[in-house]
């Protein structure tokens, strides 16, 4: 059954990238997705690769595809041939990571007090604080790309939410992504973050029991984790079970 989960879980992504991308071109083995608008997002201009293709050829395409930007970014969807990929890409210079698959089984509760599907406009002052938090030395044109970029994102499934947790004085303290397809039964939690000025409040348990309550009535549902960072046990302890990996390459070009 994983297997099968993993094949529908890859073909959503690759929609998902195909449909919010403003500019598709299609190459072996997988598809090149682009937007200008967010040039300094590494999701929205990348090269995702979905089946087998030539891994030695992958790092000129990159260039070519990808050259006027100040980054590379390469997905490979299919655990297996990510690893076969791994050796050329790393000897031409790509930092290697892996993203952790993870779904859902059981019950799933229906918070209290959920929150709230807020939009864009309300969620982005909380984005932009925290990306500050996280990328001190960054350019206010990337800052502010990289949290307005969910506007592209709206173009990805057949329904789109942005859920947010908000304090005592309405400021948005945690947030995250849900992402329905009620055709192929899917649904994908994603960017599940609590602000740091706003941790140990139980945030993000009422962001995660929202979206799963969201996401009820989908055969499949899933979230991205890093294998090695602590959400994975978090998530772990409220339902979700790793069931395979997928692979992302990246590059900063020199001078950028």
């Amino acid at each position: 059954m994983s297997a099968i989960d993993l094949q529908r879980i890859a073909a959503f992504r690759a929609s998902f990238a195909r449909r919010q991308a403003t500019e598709v071109t299609e190459i072996p083995g997988g598809v090149v997705v682009l937007d200008k608008q967010y040039a300094a997002s590494h999701e929205h201009n990348q090269l995702v690769i979905e089946g087998p293709t030539a891994p030695s050829d992958l790092p000129a395409l990159a260039d070519t595809v990808l050259g006027h930007l100040r980054h590379r970014q390469i997905t490979i969807l299919d655990e297996a041939f990510g690893t076969i990929c791994a050796p050329s890409l790393t000897a031409a210079g790509y930092a290697h990571e892996t993203e952790l698959v993870m779904t859902h089984s059981g019950s799933v509760a229906i918070p209290g007090s959920p929150a709230q599907t807020v939009a864009l406009a309300d969620l982005r002052p909380a984005l932009i604080r925290q990306l500050r938090i996280w990328m001190p030395q960054a350019e206010d044109t990337a800052v502010h790309q990289l949290a307005d970029r969910r506007t592209a994102r709206l173009r990805g499934a057949e329904q789109v939410h942005f859920l947010a947790v908000r304090d005592e004085n309405s400021t948005v303290g945690s947030w995250a992504d849900v992402y329905l397809d009620a055709p192929q039964g899917i649904a994908q939690i994603e960017d599940v973050v609590t602000a740091d000025t706003h941790v140990q409040r139980g945030y993000a348990d009422t962001i995660l029991a929202t979206a799963l309550h969201y996401a009820s009535g989908y055969g499949l549902v899933f979230l991205l984790a890093d294998p090695d960072d602590w959400p994975r046990g978090w998530y772990a302890r409220r339902g979700f079970t790793p069931i395979g990996r997928s692979h992302v390459f990246t590059r900063t070009q020199a001078g950028s």
